[in-house]
Parts: C-alpha cells; sequence; structure tokens
C-alpha cells in the first residue's frame, strides 16, 4: 500500500517536472504553455519513452484540472461584452462554427463513422480558442487593430456557441438514439439546466456575494480564502446541476466561471478569486490533464491513417479560414482583413483536445481519432502565429491594417 502511493507521488512529481519544463519551453518560442505539456506527455508516455504511464491518481487530477480550467475559461468570458459585440464579430463567429463543423460533419459521414462520433468531430472542427488568440495578438502588438477587435470578439461568441453546442450534443450520445421521445427529454433537460443556471447566476448569486461582503465589513471573519471556498462550492453545484441533465460538468464549470465574473464582487475579493483558480488549473491541475492526453496519443495514424489525417488537417485548416472570410464579405471588413481573421480564428487549442477527450473517454471515438483531433490542436494553433503575421504584412502592404480606438472597439 504505501509502496504504491509512493508511486503515484513519484509518478506526479515526474508528469508536473516535465509540464513545468516543457512548457516554459513552448513558451519562449511563442507558443501556448499546454503545447509543451502535450509533448512532454508523448515523449515521456507510452508513446516514446514510456517513462510514464497512466494511473488511477492521475485520471482523477486530470479530470478536477479540465473542471477548473473550464472555470478558469469561463471567468475570462463577458456575458455583458458579449452582449455588446457588433454584428460583425457574430457574423464571422457564426460562419467559423457552421462551416468548419458542417464539414467536420460531412467527413465522419464519409469515413462511415457514428452519427455521434461525427457530431463530435464537427465540433473538434469547429472549435477555437479565445486564450491562444489573446497571447498571440498580445505578442504580435495587434490588439488595437480592428482584426483583433473582431477576432477576439468572434473567438468569444464562437466559445460560447461550441460549448453549447457541446451540451447538446453530450446530451445526444448519452441518450444514443434519435427517439422523438428521448431526443425531446435531452432538449428539455438542457434547456432546464441553463434556465436554472441563468437564474442563480444573475438573481443569487450577486445576493450571496452581497451577504459575504456584509459579513466581512461587520464582524470581519470572512477573508479572502472563504470567499474563494464559495466560489468553489457554487462551480461545484453547477457542475452537479450539469450532470443531473445528464450534461458534462465541464459545462457547469464553464457556466458557474461566467456567473462569478459577472456577481460584481468587490474587486479584492474577485481579483483573490481570479488568481488562486488561475494557479490551481494552470498551475497545478490543468498540466496534468494536457500532460495525460499525450499518453494516448498513438503514432500509428501517420501509418495506418495518413490519408484520414491528411484530410482531417485540409478540412480543419480551410473550413474556418473559409467560414470566418466568406462570413466577413457583407461586413466592412475587407477580403484580406476576412482572409487573416479566418488565419487567427484557425488554432483550436485547449477546447478541441476537451471535446476529443470527452468523446474518447464515452467510447464515441476511437484510439486512432483521438490522436488525430489531438495532432490537429496542436497542428493548427502552432500555425496561428505564422500564419497571422504574414497576413499582417499582407494587410501592411495593401494599407490595410486599420486601427482603432479601444475604448470603442466592442461596438466597431
Amino acid at each position: 500500500m504505501v509502496e504504491a502511493v509512493g508511486i503515484d507521488v513519484m509518478s506526479l512529481l515526474l508528469v508536473l517536472t516535465v509540464a513545468w519544463v516543457f512548457g516554459a519551453i513552448a513558451e519562449r518560442f511563442g507558443y501556448p504553455t499546454m503545447m509543451g505539456e502535450l509533448f512532454a506527455g508523448i515523449a515521456f508516455g507510452p508513446a516514446l519513452l514510456g517513462v510514464l504511464h497512466p494511473s488511477e491518481l492521475l485520471t482523477v487530477l486530470s479530470e478536477l484540472g479540465v473542471f477548473l480550467l473550464m472555470v478558469y475559461v469561463g471567468m475570462e468570458v463577458d456575458l455583458r461584452e458579449l452582449f455588446r459585440l457588433g454584428a460583425q464579430s457574430l457574423l464571422i463567429a457564426f460562419g467559423a462554427f457552421v462551416i468548419p463543423f458542417g464539414m467536420g460533419y460531412a467527413a465522419g459521414v464519409l469515413l462511415d463513422v457514428s452519427v455521434g462520433a461525427a457530431l463530435f468531430l464537427g465540433l473538434a472542427m469547429a472549435a477555437t480558442s479565445l486564450a491562444t488568440k489573446s497571447r498571440i495578438l498580445a505578442d504580435l502588438e495587434l490588439l488595437d487593430t480592428r482584426i483583433a477587435n473582431v477576432l477576439l470578439g468572434g473567438a468569444l461568441a464562437s466559445d460560447v456557441g461550441v460549448l453549447v453546442a457541446f451540451a447538446g450534443v453530450d446530451s445526444y450520445v448519452t441518450a444514443g438514439t434519435f427517439d422523438a421521445t428521448e431526443l425531446a427529454i435531452i432538449i428539455l433537460q438542457a434547456v432546464g439546466f441553463f434556465a436554472v443556471t441563468l437564474l442563480i447566476g444573475y438573481r443569487f448569486l450577486p445576493v450571496a456575494w452581497h451577504y459575504i461582503e456584509r459579513q466581512r465589513e461587520r464582524y470581519g471573519f470572512v477573508d479572502r480564502t472563504t470567499a474563494f471556498t464559495f466560489a468553489l462550492l457554487v462551480s461545484l453545484l453547477f457542475a452537479q446541476l450539469a450532470t443531473l441533465a445528464d450534461l458534462h460538468m465541464i459545462i457547469g464549470g464553464f457556466m458557474a466561471g461566467m456567473f462569478l465574473r459577472q456577481a460584481d464582487v468587490e474587486p479584492d475579493l474577485y481579483e483573490h478569486m481570479h488568481t488562486v483558480i488561475y494557479d490551481l488549473a494552470m498551475g497545478l491541475f490543468a498540466p496534468i490533464f494536457f500532460v495525460t492526453v499525450g499518453f494516448q496519443i498513438t503514432f500509428s495514424v501517420f501509418s495506418d491513417s495518413l490519408i484520414v489525417l491528411t484530410v482531417l488537417v485540409a478540412i480543419a485548416f480551410l473550413g474556418k479560414i473559409i467560414g470566418s472570410w466568406l462570413f466577413a464579405l457583407p461586413t466592412s471588413l475587407s477580403s484580406r482583413e476576412g482572409l487573416v481573421v479566418g488565419f487567427g480564428m484557425n488554432g483550436r487549442g485547449t477546447v478541441e483536445i476537451i471535446i476529443a477527450q470527452v468523446a474518447l473517454s464515452a467510447g464515441v471515438i476511437d484510439q486512432s481519432m483521438f490522436s488525430i483531433l489531438v495532432f490537429i490542436a496542436i497542428f493548427t494553433t502552432a500555425l496561428v502565429p505564422v500564419t497571422v503575421t504574414w497576413g499582417v504584412r499582407l494587410l501592411e502592404s495593401a494599407d490595410e491594417l486599420v486601427y482603432v480606438d479601444r475604448a470603442s472597439a466592442t461596438h466597431d
């Protein structure tokens, strides 16, 4: 027993160490930390060196990691900002979702996979990553340009749309049938979940926060740690509500994160809560998740499924560009700006990997398809800095790189 615990602790120590080292290397070269963590899992896991292996402890911690990660992602989404988005961002977000989703689903049908697998494949193609885009645009000093405004707004709306669609697909896969009655129950459960969380988030959560703040002012026994504990309890409550509605718990975590941000918490309490959740998610639990995802990747796809891999990579890359570009044409953006926005929307990052992991865990896709989807997430994310840099130079040469006033950016 003691020996088994010692092995688990050593495994955890090694996982966190390689995640930290490879994550730092990835950041050094201008790529998201999670790419380094994935490579660490591939390099030290069963696929290559075989130093690290899955364990029950790592599985539990990785599930907690993806949950906290989605709480953090939710806290990065400003619902009020989402409702204020201009028509341009929403239209492009729609195109960047519908076109790749349709192409991914069609590819699944042609590959003769199950309906559930085809739906998950479509979702993986439609996924995007707001955090990745924010970092890249900041590094390229493009945050005060019109393409950055539209790109970030579109990515924000797309992230929310993909996760809402994921809730529906996850419910359908759980039911496993297109029975009309069962489908109606699935829809009612999903609608009920969102209705209850909206009610709690908008009506009860602000009242609860104000009560906590009053106790802090009156008696002084409510500190920042208590506020964080309350936020964690809210997140777990939303996760349980999602589970009761036959949705994945990460949907609950995402919704909780959004409403924690909207609750008008006292700034120092919110900052502490945000910092602790970020540190726990990004510094401890999420790295475990991404490293263990790397454990499950197989290189046999490059020999056994090379054609499928090539076709799906092409669909993923072109789908986002075509969708964003087509739906940018009716807006005030130039054709070149629409193309560059498509380049930026291409990085899928965290969201696609989470979708792929859920599909694999549910038995909807096999190990080969999982490896393909993770490769697509890595490949498209790695291409974003290169293609966006090239696109910006194209705009500059055509004198079409438009700078905007950040104060009015959300209305452009």
